[in-house]
């Protein structure tokens, strides 16, 4: 059984929803909102997987309250709008619903929600049609936390298996569900390179380098307290990268 929010602000598309949910029993609707206000105490309950959300509201964004989604439960924008299919991708959407929703559009949504992730599993979403640019958000989930992070401010994504951790500037590690692979056809090339079999870093936040005799690299980076290991074999265009943003120390 899916458990179901609705917060949509227009009364006849939020019954025209609701009606057409009827046709999924494994669907229960908890509760309704038309407001961001009502939105958020019920956003703050433990039982929900799934929240159909409406982009414009009473009181502001439907994007403004995906921050209050608890760790887990999916989204699935409900708008008249397609213009922001993209942005609903980006930050977390399971899907994306034009109104006025078609019954076929709406199961294939559920089919989606019900082969997503074990709910609680620490998620990020990635655009897979584009690379990403340094000044894009991603909005990343873990654990109990969730927060948008500027893709510049990831300095370093280190592998573990199908997962990754990412470091944040600050120092900020975040475990996700998301492969090294997946990291390295997605953030900017222009700004990111994979030092290592296992790590990729952002070049603009290196602080300096360290090469010893036998000619092993050491990168330090912001929000990291461990310098990370270059492989030798990249090294002759790691240095030409370094070389065109900073001075040689």
């Amino acid at each position: 059984m899916a458990r179901a929010l609705l917060i949509e602000d227009e009364t006849t598309a939020r019954a025209d929803l609701r009606t057409k949910l009827v046709a999924h029993p494994h669907v229960h609707i908890l509760a309704e909102a038309a407001t961001v206000r009502r939105a958020r105490v019920l956003l703050a309950r433990p039982d929900y997987d799934v929240v159909f959300l409406d982009i414009q509201l009473v009181g502001g964004s439907g994007f403004d309250l995906v921050p209050d989604v608890r760790p887990g439960a999916r989204i699935v924008f409900v708008t008249a709008y397609d213009r922001y299919a993209l942005r609903a991708f980006e930050i977390n959407a399971l899907d994306y619903l034009l109104k006025p929703v078609a019954p076929a559009r709406l199961a294939e949504a559920l089919l989606r929600l019900a082969a997503a992730p074990t709910v609680g599993e620490p998620t990020v979403e990635l655009p897979s049609d584009r690379a990403l640019q340094p000044d894009d958000k991603l909005f990343l989930r873990s654990g109990l936390g969730a927060r948008f992070t500027p893709v510049a401010d990831i300095s370093l994504v280190t592998a573990c298996d199908n997962y990754s951790e990412v470091r944040l500037v600050d120092g900020t590690k975040v475990f996700l569900r998301k492969s090294l692979k997946a990291w390295e056809d997605t953030l900017p090339k222009t700004h990111f390179m994979r030092v290592h079999r296992t790590q990729i870093v952002n070049l603009a936040r290196i602080t300096r380098y360290e090469r010893n005799s036998d000619e092993h690299t050491l990168l330090y980076v912001e929000g990291s307290p461990e310098p990370v290991p270059a492989s030798r074999y990249r090294w002759s265009e790691l240095r030409e990268r370094l070389s065109a943003t900073r001075p040689t120390p």
